[in-house]
């Protein structure tokens, strides 16, 4: 592959979707090709699949049914979408990706990091970002953030338990990926978060010569 793989991680209301708008901008206008994706969805089957996941009527879904439909919506979207452009020599964006199961399925729900990589094995092989950019945003920030949106679904209308479980197991896999994750304050503000991660991903760029 001769693309770049960027993926962009954090709890919910730490400005992912701002960010991944303000890179696209700036790498298109650099000339190079990029796909913006997120996850669960990124292709019409991972979409339905998202619907399934996050929807409140869902809420005997089971851990390991979670776990397995995440997979399943990746798979799908690194065959359809990732792969093909990477292998083009193109820049994927995502918003999430594996970290997200290992945080959210593995650590808060539980599950153990193990089953977690063992279950998306199957769904990515041994495909993983370049760089990810985990927004750091402690829970509580977090909610106050979130509280101005109109519904919750069934993920963000976690006890404060979970989303303090998920906070933490970034935490712990930022300071085990030093070299891929980086680590940005999700409270400073837009244009120097964005100015980070240009920094970060220039440098990578000159790296790789892509």
């Amino acid at each position: 592959m001769s693309g770049l793989f960027i993926t962009i991680e954090g709890t919910d209301g730490s400005g992912k979707t701002t960010q991944i708008k303000l890179l696209e901008k700036y790498l298109k206008d650099k000339g190079y090709n990029v796909v913006c994706t997120r996850e669960p969805g990124g292709t019409p089957i991972s979409e339905k699949i998202r619907e399934i996941i996050i929807d409140k009527n869902n809420s005997e879904m089971t851990g390991i049914t979670e776990a397995l439909l995440y997979a399943a919506s990746r798979a799908q979207h690194t065959s359809q979408v990732i792969l093909p452009t990477l292998n083009d020599g193109g820049i994927v964006i995502s918003d999430r990706y594996l970290d997200s199961s290992i945080v959210y399925q593995g650590f808060a729900r539980g599950m153990g990091e193990k089953l977690i990589k063992g279950i998306n094995k199957y769904a990515v092989g041994e495909l993983e970002p370049d760089i990810t950019f985990f927004l750091r945003l402690k829970p509580d920030d977090s909610i106050e953030r979130k509280e101005k949106q109109a519904e919750l679904d069934r993920i963000e209308s976690e006890k404060a338990s979970f989303h303090q479980r998920v906070y933490d197991g970034y935490v712990r896999l930022s300071k085990r990926y030093r070299e891929r994750i980086r680590v940005i304050d999700a409270l400073d503000s837009i244009e120097h978060i964005h100015e980070c991660i240009v920094r970060n991903i220039e440098e990578l760029l000159n790296r790789n010569s892509i």
